[in-house]
């Protein structure tokens, strides 16, 4: 039995915001029932009876939307006591919520430093950046409302990262909203490309990533935290970290960074399971919780094939000087052969002049990290 990560969605597709760029909403809509309702806690009480029926050594449980705070603190309240009653020795429980902080209070912020809660909290920059795509229902910009839920987890202790969505308009922007982390004092960043309509072609979307555009930040978010971590400032951005793992020969943590799909066991409202976050559809469901066991879906021919449409590596793959760190990235942005399977990475001219222009100072920084890592009392780096 395999350590067990569930990700789940307790208001399904519910949010209490109208992000431009939200890819939830879009997956949501190629289902017949776009809303499969709010999770019950009897439906919760087999997820995670089945959960750690299944895991060996740790079982996680991360909670993401929509906006998964809409299920309410009494629920997960309910799931903290019933995380008790059927953990078994030898396996650790571990919970992270991604939130869009929007409706965060004081019992909240309470709950998850006391429950011990990793928490993602949505902050794409300054208010002007933010408010551009991160919007209330009432198309009214979020970010005042996300700041008071930074103070708030600060006076918690709350345990807490920052995702950023990179679009196009954001990638110009990346030395403003780096700065503006900085000055923030987060030291633990997600930077992720934001992804477009799953039927449509690239570029329509007001927000795209272009190829160009995307290469330029990969440059100049590496040298803003290259020039930190020269200063002995270690500041955690992920792809960047697992980019510095894999040199160090440690596996990458990111599956999309791992050249492969896995089973990621994505559960929705009516107890629903599905391989991935990115393709929560109908034809990709591998099982209901209470039907069929963990084990079950992972064997199941929808989660094989699943996994074999992701096996498959382009030839230009194979030649590039920067497969072992690049692995054809995230399935989600490769590009559909004619046979409509996942062929080369969009990006992959982004990534080839990353590492070509930024290689050996990729490779520096690993050096110093080392070094750092010698210097440093354990988990403080």
């Amino acid at each position: 039995m395999p350590p067990v990560n569930v990700l789940i969605k307790p208001a399904s597709s519910a949010c209490n915001m109208d992000c431009a760029y939200c890819f939830y909403k879009d997956v949501s809509q190629h289902r017949e029932h776009a809303f499969e309702g709010m999770l019950s806690l009897e439906r919760m009480e087999r997820i995670i009876a089945a959960a750690m029926a299944y895991a060996e050594g740790v079982c996680s449980f991360t909670f993401q939307g929509g906006e998964p705070t809409l299920a309410g603190l009494d629920f997960y309240r309910q799931v903290t006591a019933l995380e008790r009653r059927y953990a078994k020795p030898g396996v650790e429980i571990r919970n992270a919520i991604q939130t869009n902080g929007f409706a965060v209070d004081e019992q909240w912020a309470r709950f998850f430093a006391e429950n011990r809660f990793l928490v993602g909290l949505s902050l794409d920059g300054p208010a002007e950046i933010h408010d551009r795509n991160r919007r209330s229902a009432a198309g009214k910009g979020t970010f005042n409302q996300v700041m008071r839920t930074v103070r708030l987890f600060d006076r918690f202790h709350v345990q807490y990262n920052v995702l950023c969505v990179v679009t196009g308009p954001n990638a110009r922007s990346i030395q403003r909203i780096y700065n503006f982390y900085r000055q923030q004092g987060f030291r633990w960043l997600q930077f992720i490309p934001c992804l477009e309509p799953l039927d449509q072609p690239r570029g329509g979307a007001e927000y795209h990533l272009s190829v160009e555009k995307y290469g330029e930040y990969l440059i100049r978010i590496f040298d803003l935290w290259f020039q930190d971590l020269k200063k002995g400032v270690y500041v955690s951005i992920r792809h960047l970290d697992n980019w510095l793992w894999m040199l160090l020969g440690q596996p990458p943590e990111s599956c999309n960074m791992t050249g492969q799909c896995s089973i990621q066991f994505v559960v929705e409202g009516d107890g629903g399971v599905y391989p991935c976050d990115f393709y929560v559809l109908d034809e990709l469901r591998i099982g209901t919780v209470g039907q069929q066991s963990f084990a079950q879906m992972a064997a199941s021919d929808a989660a094989r094939r699943f996994v074999e449409a992701s096996l498959a590596l382009p030839d230009d793959c194979r030649a590039c000087p920067f497969v072992g760190l690049c692995r054809n990235g995230c399935r989600r942005d490769r590009l559909l052969t004619d046979g409509g399977l996942p062929g080369q990475n969009y990006y992959c001219q982004a990534y080839r002049r990353f590492f070509t222009e930024r290689g050996q100072q990729l490779r520096q920084a690993a050096r110093l990290v080392m070094q750092m890592r010698a210097a440093m009392p354990p988990n403080d780096l």
